[in-house]
């Protein structure tokens, strides 16, 4: 299957620039973040929220070149998100994180809440210093939407009257928030319509949600090498994601064996065991190609051009990630 960093060579370079830009914008001062920091950097991951921007900024402006606010732009995405996986994992108590230990499972938890926290403080700072108001307003809206989708999924633990609805609405906060707002952002420094900003925007929100639907039937689909983290995670821990609710619908019984949250011998694998077992993997795996649509549906107001086809091409790498 292609690579998810083959997809990118209109801005392989950009990238490249990217991840050497990271270690320096996080800064020598404090040993122990900076150590932490480089930890994650080091950790690789697939930039694809980075490569969007650039791919975006690229797409709507020159091909030939970049200004610095967009490559900042992409720089402070990547912040962002990288801050938010160190919170998840410690609220998880996740051990590993793309095949590697997690920072607090390496440096322990108060360093691993403090890297979080220096993060988002850095890329604030950051943010700020671009002095276009528009595009401050709608990162930390970013900022705000991770906490409620870290809180939401809190709250809704083992929770199985839990809508798809409310699913979706959790994913966006968590994921797509992030893709659609900094893709909004891009479209804010290159000075296109408000309709065009609008389908930027569209386009992120789609791709996250079709991203973070096929995370969760990896969850059900994948081995535990593959994931870097133990395969059924979520639904060990009470999150509930889509091919559980789907499965719930047609068989009720699984409902009870999670509301009694796996306290009987064989709980957890007899629930893995009814999931398969069902449509529920297969309706999800639909949901995630309507949402593929509905993110390819928005690039039409960008002219043809090969960031633009690199854009509709990682949203087809992400479905052949089920395959």
């Amino acid at each position: 299957m292609t690579s998810a960093t083959s997809l990118f060579s209109p801005v392989e370079a950009d990238l490249s620039l990217l991840s050497e830009n990271l270690k320096g914008l996080v800064g020598a001062r404090h040993p122990i973040l900076h150590a932490a920091a480089e930890h994650l950097f080091g950790a690789g991951g697939k930039r694809i929220r980075p490569a969007v921007v650039l791919l975006l900024s690229r797409a709507t402006g020159s091909e030939q070149s970049l200004t610095a606010q967009h490559r900042r732009l992409a720089e402070i995405t990547e912040m962002i998100h990288t801050a938010s996986l160190v919170h998840d994992d410690v609220v998880d108590e996740s051990a590993m994180r793309r095949g590697v230990p997690t920072v607090h499972s390496s440096f322990g938890n108060r360093i691993a809440v403090l890297a979080g926290d220096f993060l988002f403080a850095q890329s604030s700072w950051y943010l700020a210093n671009l002095d276009n108001l528009e595009v401050v307003k709608l990162l930390s809206r970013v900022i705000m939407d991770l906490a409620e989708g870290e809180i939401q999924q809190g709250l809704n633990r083992f929770d199985t009257d839990l809508s798809i609805e409310a699913y979706l609405e959790k994913s966006y906060y968590k994921t797509a928030s992030l893709m659609a707002n900094s893709a909004k952002a891009v479209g804010v420094l290159s000075a296109v319509s408000d309709d065009l900003k609008e389908q930027l925007y569209g386009y992120g929100r789609h791709l996250g949600l079709a991203f973070q639907i096929v995370d969760d039937i990896l969850d059900f689909t994948s081995s535990s090498e593959a994931l870097g983290k133990p395969a059924g995670s979520d639904l060990r821990s009470g999150n509930l994601t889509v091919p559980v609710l789907y499965a719930m619908q047609e068989q009720p019984a699984l409902a009870q064996i999670i509301d009694r949250e796996f306290a009987e011998a064989g709980d957890f694998d007899k629930a893995i065991a009814t999931i398969h077992q069902t449509c529920g993997i297969e309706r999800s795996r639909t949901l995630a190609a309507d949402h593929t649509g509905q993110a390819n549906a928005c690039l039409a107001g960008l002219a043809p051009s090969p960031s633009r086809q690199a854009l509709l091409d990682i949203t087809h790498y992400n479905l052949r990630r089920l395959h």
